[in-house]
């Protein structure tokens, strides 16, 4: 199983990137993928997430909800982070992951998930 993320980089508050994380080795459709970051010194924290099926909800962690976003295309077995409005406390190593087992409950619980990209930097500059 490989998560390949990708799409960091420097930008300027108030800018946007986009990220993607490809998966392969899974099938992709039946996974739940989340987004975490960690920024140097703190623990790893939740970001968002969408699930594996049909309507394919998503989670959000309250201070990015209006900002970000997430969407999955499983013919390309990718999950992108839209990230707009982009602050200085949104830098850190945003790692993608995905579980297939995942219920509702440990959506947010990075301990729940099962398979990790390797992580992509994103610096915001005030």
């Amino acid at each position: 199983v490989q998560l390949q993320a990708s799409g960091g980089g420097l930008v300027q508050s108030g800018g946007s990137l986009t990220l993607s994380c490809v998966a392969s080795g899974i099938t992709f459709s039946r996974y739940s993928m989340g987004w975490f970051r960690q920024a140097p010194g703190k623990e790893r924290e939740f970001v968002g997430a969408v699930r594996s099926g049909s309507g394919a909800a998503t989670y959000y962690l309250d201070s990015v909800k209006d900002r970000f976003s997430i969407s999955r295309d499983n013919a390309k077995n990718t999950v992108y982070l839209r990230m707009n409005g982009l602050k200085p406390e949104d830098t850190a190593v945003y790692h993608c992951a995905a579980d297939a087992g995942l219920i509702l409950s440990n959506i947010r619980n990075y301990r729940a998930y099962n398979y990790w990209g390797q992580g992509t930097l994103v610096t915001v500059s005030s």
